[in-house]
């Protein structure tokens, strides 16, 4: 079996770039192609299962995601894929809960 980094090498060396996750782009376990790049499915990231995947892509068919927060509480994922996730940069310009701060 190929692994993720034996497939992003190979694709590499095909001429094909690779963008970030994207939370309203990416797949929950296949890689999409956009021009000449691919973007990686959620599945690609070590300590994301296919079922936490899943819950990921399917959430977001609830609409955009208000925060942090609000994605966690929709898409049902540990607080570790989260971590995950925002260390990739996937949570850029999202607020960490859905409350207002009045001061």
């Amino acid at each position: 079996m190929i692994s993720i980094l034996e497939m992003a090498l190979e694709m590499t060396a095909r001429g094909f770039s690779f963008k970030p996750i994207d939370l309203y782009r990416s797949h929950a376990t296949r890689f999409l192609i956009d021009g000449d790049s691919l973007i990686p499915p959620f599945s690609a990231i070590a300590g994301i299962g296919e079922n936490a995947a899943r819950n990921i892509a399917a959430a977001r068919e609830q609409g955009e995601f208000l925060s942090i927060e609000d994605f966690q509480q929709k898409a049902k994922v540990s607080k570790t894929i989260v971590e995950m996730l925002a260390a990739m940069g996937c949570f850029r310009g999202l607020p960490e809960s859905n409350q207002l701060s009045l001061f």
